[in-house]
This record gives C-alpha cells, structure tokens and sequence, in this order.
C-alpha cells in the first residue's frame, strides 16, 4: 500500500507538473521540427526498459540502488552538449540523484566535453579508435601516452559553463584504467598533501584508489618514474545511491571502431549498464563503403557483447540524424542513407526489443538538416549541431522517455 501511494504521489507530480521538474520545455520556434512524434517507439517487446524502470522506481521510491546509463556514440556525444543535458534533466528529476561521474577520458589536445575539465603537463600521444591505430583501447575508445617523466594529468568535474541544473560530482573512489611497459611506472594521486599508490587490480586493468575525502577534483602523476604509460579511461564514484550518466563518445567513430577495442568487454564490466542510448552510426553512414546488412550485423555483435555482460540491460536505439555529404568546395549532397540507417535501426529493434528514438523522422527526414542550420540550430557542415541544437536533442530525448517513463507509472497504479 506504501509503495502504491508513492507512485501515485510521483504520477500526480509529474502530470501536474509535466512541463517543469518532469519534462523540459521546448521553445516555440521548433516547429520545423515534427515534435507530435517525439516519442519511444517499440518494434518488439518493452520487457527489458520496464526492468529498467522498476529499477528507478527503487531508487527513486526507497532512495536504494544505482542506475547505470551509457550513452555511446561519436562526435554528438563526444562533444559532450547532447548527454549532459541527458545528465542533468535526469539528475534534477528527484534530489539527490547525484551518484559518482562513472567513466570519463582525459582528452587531451581534442575536444573534451563541456561538463568536465582536463589540464596535463608533459607530451602526451592521443590515439582514438576512429583511425588506424596499434595501441590497446577499451570501452572509452582511446588513450593517451606519455613517456615524459615530467607528465601529469588534472580533471576536474564541474561544467565549464554551469547552469541552475547543473549537479556537483565528488568522488573519493577512483579507477585509473591503463597499463605500462614496467611494473615500475604506475599512476600516482596526489590529494592535498598525501601521496596515494593505488591497488591494482589485474582482471579489471585498473589502479584503484580510496581517497580519505570527497572532492571534485583529481590530479595524477607517475613519481617521475622512466618508461611508458598509458591511459584508457578514468572512473569516478562516491558510493552513494543515484544516476550514473557515462558519456562515451570518440569522433569519427563506428560501430566497429569500437568492436576493435579489446578490452571493450572488460571495461564494460565495470559500467555494468541498466540502460544503453545508442548513438552510433552517423560516421558508418557517412562512409563510400557502407551497407545495411553490414551495419546491422556489427550493431548486432555489439549488442551481444553487451547483453553478455548485463543480460537484462534496456536498449535505446537512436536513429542517425539528417545529413549532408560536401561534394565540392561550396557544394553539399543530401546523404540518402540516412534513410536506410533509420530503417535498419526499426529492424535491430525489432530483433533485439530495443526502444528505438526516431529522430530522423523527428527532425524532419531527408533535407531538414538545412532547416535545422538556418534556425541556428545545426552548423554548416551539415552533419554537427550548435550547443542549442544539442540542447534541444538531449531535452526531446529526455522527454521521450519521461513520456514512457509516465506511462509506466501510469499502469502500476491501475
């Protein structure tokens, strides 16, 4: 009885409140988009996104658990604009949705999402999984080397350009994923005036490192010890219940850029995802080479390698938006096979039960980019969006979902 009143109380909440807390307003200049059909939509079965919304009803409800979203793509998330809104209209749902930052990369000399920082000293080598490369990757889909006895690396986890929804990350728990080319060069945290060696933990390829407070910063050296060391990702906790919201983008990347990552698997042991936004697929349609039946079957072995490691995880398939190809120095080419991509993600719904968020159709189909781009929306390379055309996808997305999320609710008061 307990439990029916609270989910009543957070229905009436959210229909009463539908377009404050719950869902984010939308301004009235979007009408070139088609927001009637901002909605999940589901081939097959919704089985595995009602496991993940029972989830979030113990979280939200008994203030116990935690729920692991991954948001992974390219350069849209890789940008960092997309999935912060995500983060953050997430995380202002309820107080105290705040868990850890979970896995991050410290870009260097790319772009580096607006919701962290990165400072580093030394010479660093960036090697990303979009581009041939000979170096071992994992989830993240790149690293960074030095062999500079003077490197060191800073993040700090608050928004560049924070905003009245933004959340504050501390952490005192940290994994520093990585490896050597001796046992004797091992990352090093420095926390105040303490020096703290980690733990390393063979299987999972990390340091770990307890620290003895919480903070929103982190800074890493390698006791100017010689040799090579290299970086694959950084995850950050505090052990408290909540959202957490991994952003994993690398730009350029495909489907199978991140199939050739060998610890992908690995990595995703340590995210352990409750729920999967798929946001690849923008490069592999970009491609001469490119074929649906080869499309569908790397999104097919990825989706495998996933539900290997969290059988029950929901999957959100997110169609490609509407693009241009640049044929000439001022001349663009709509790219057709944004249409075939958005067919081909209906269907790996359907084979997998995933939700499928159709935002080519969403944002106007073929030849809408072009819209997007004279409301100041979309940039004129006709693939990337501006910081408020980001903002607005990450505020449609997230509304899709509140929608569902509603509707679940809904049914368990019936």
């Amino acid at each position: 009885m307990r439990r029916l009143f609270l989910i009543l109380l957070l229905l009436c909440g959210a229909l009463t409140y539908a377009q404050g807390p719950v869902k984010r307003p939308i301004p009235e200049e979007c009408s070139f988009a088609n927001l009637e059909l901002n909605r999940l939509i589901y081939p097959g079965d919704s089985l595995a996104m009602e496991l993940f919304f029972d989830k979030l009803d113990t979280l939200l409800f008994t203030g116990r658990g935690n729920v692991s979203i991954m948001h992974i793509g390219g350069s849209h998330v890789q940008a960092g604009v997309f999935s912060q809104t995500m983060r953050n209209n997430l995380l202002n749902l309820f107080p105290g949705l705040t868990a850890g930052r979970g896995l991050i990369f410290p870009f260097m000399k790319t772009n580096t999402p607006s919701s962290f920082s990165v400072f580093r000293t030394g010479e660093w080598e960036y090697c990303r999984n979009a581009v041939a490369f000979d170096t071992r990757l994992g989830l993240a889909g790149a690293s960074v080397t030095t062999s500079d006895t003077t490197a060191s690396f800073s993040i700090v986890t608050r928004e560049k350009k924070p905003t009245e929804l933004s959340p504050t990350f501390d952490f005192n728990y940290v994994k520093i994923l990585g490896y050597g080319d001796n046992d004797s060069i091992v990352p090093v945290v420095h926390f105040n005036q303490d020096t703290i060696y980690g733990t390393f933990n063979e299987e999972e390829g990390s340091f770990t490192f307890l620290l003895p407070d919480y903070t929103d910063s982190l800074y890493v050296d390698f006791d100017q010890v010689p040799g090579t060391f290299t970086v694959t990702g950084i995850y950050l906790d505090n052990g408290m219940p909540g959202i957490t919201y991994h952003g994993i983008g690398v730009n350029g990347a495909k489907v199978c850029s991140y199939l050739s990552c060998e610890d992908l698997e690995r990595d995703l042991k340590l995210v352990h995802p409750d729920l999967v936004i798929f946001g690849i697929g923008i490069n592999d349609a970009a491609a001469d080479t490119f074929t649906k039946e080869q499309f569908m079957s790397d999104y097919d072995t990825l989706i495998e390698i996933i539900h290997r490691v969290s059988p029950d995880c929901a999957l959100l398939l997110v169609t490609n938006n509407d693009s241009y190809k640049k044929v000439s120095r001022k001349k663009y080419e709509v790219n057709p096979n944004g249409l075939v991509t958005e067919q081909a993600f209906l269907e790996l719904g359907q084979q997998h039960n995933a939700a499928v968020w159709d935002f080519f159709d969403i944002m106007g189909g073929l030849k809408s980019m072009a819209k997007w781009e004279k409301e100041g929306y979309a940039q004129k390379d006709k693939i990337h969006f501006t910081n408020t055309g980001y903002s607005l996808i990450g505020d449609l997305l997230y509304n899709a979902l509140m929608d569902r999320y509603i509707e679940h609710l809904n049914n368990k008061a019936r």
